[in-house]
């Protein structure tokens, strides 16, 4: 479960790498509202993209429903609660563009639109009380037997297909945070509010090449990937991603 953390203080440095951070700095404050500089994400058609991962989800839930059902079936059995578990979840960034600006609904800027993901429940149903929302650790005892066996296998995450149905996701992109997280996030990692130009994903190269979050310098190791990806998007990269994703279920490599 990505959840909340207090962060120690720290000093927010830019990513050396393949990107180049360019950013406006008028004031810090001014900085993590306005990310935009001269980023530029690699442009790709959007409507085609949106067809793309729609026909990709519908094809998974009729191949993987079985599967969807029978890990339902279990969590239900195995633990008391709800098989599914939702959580909001801040997404694409359509403020940054002053027309799109002009239907955006929402009354404040949470730093994307907020939309409800779905996956299967991996935790006991009152795994946040008393402690809040933190992040799951190596061995945490409010992981139930079967949510350890899906957190590693990442087949937790399967019920967002739905989410790529509803357009609130693709299939490949920057993972999604809670508004909480965000909130903090945005104003400890310069880059941070970048990944929201583009809609988040199930999977993406950020988690194909890092484990679940733990610190703050791994939530800076996923950023950098992440504007990577969003620099070179294309459906040739997401097919090249989801095929890498395959092994890193199979063999259960970097979930707890």
């Amino acid at each position: 479960m990505e959840a909340e953390a207090t962060f120690a203080s720290t000093t927010v440095e830019p990513f050396p790498g393949h990107y180049t951070p360019i950013l406006a700095t008028r004031s810090r404050r001014a900085a993590f509202r306005e990310p935009v500089a001269r980023f530029v994400p690699r442009s790709r058609v959007e409507w085609a993209n949106r067809i793309v991962n729609v026909l990709l989800a519908v094809f998974a839930l009729a191949v993987l429903s079985p599967l969807l059902l029978l890990i339902g079936i279990v969590v239900k059995a195995t633990s008391r609660g709800p098989a599914l578990y939702t959580q909001q979840r801040v997404g694409v960034n359509r403020r940054r563009r002053r027309t799109q600006a002009l239907f955006d609904r929402r009354g404040t800027d949470a730093g994307g639109r907020v939309f409800t993901i779905y996956k299967f429940r991996t935790m006991r149903v009152d795994a946040e009380k008393g402690c809040g929302a933190v992040w799951a650790t190596l061995n945490d005892p409010r992981v139930t037997v079967v949510g350890e066996v899906l957190r590693r296998s990442r087949l937790d995450e399967l019920p967002q297909l739905f989410n790529v149905i509803r357009g609130d996701m693709n299939i490949v992109g920057p993972r999604p945070e809670r508004p909480s997280i965000f909130a903090d996030l945005r104003n400890r990692i310069e880059d941070y509010p970048i990944r929201q130009r583009t809609r988040p994903g199930i999977t993406g190269w950020a988690q194909i090449n890092n484990a679940y979050d733990v610190s703050l310098d791994d939530v800076r190791a996923k950023v950098r990937f992440d504007l990577e990806y969003i620099e070179r998007q294309s459906l040739v990269e997401d097919v090249k991603i989801m095929l890498r994703t395959v092994p890193v279920m199979l063999f259960r490599r970097g979930g707890w």
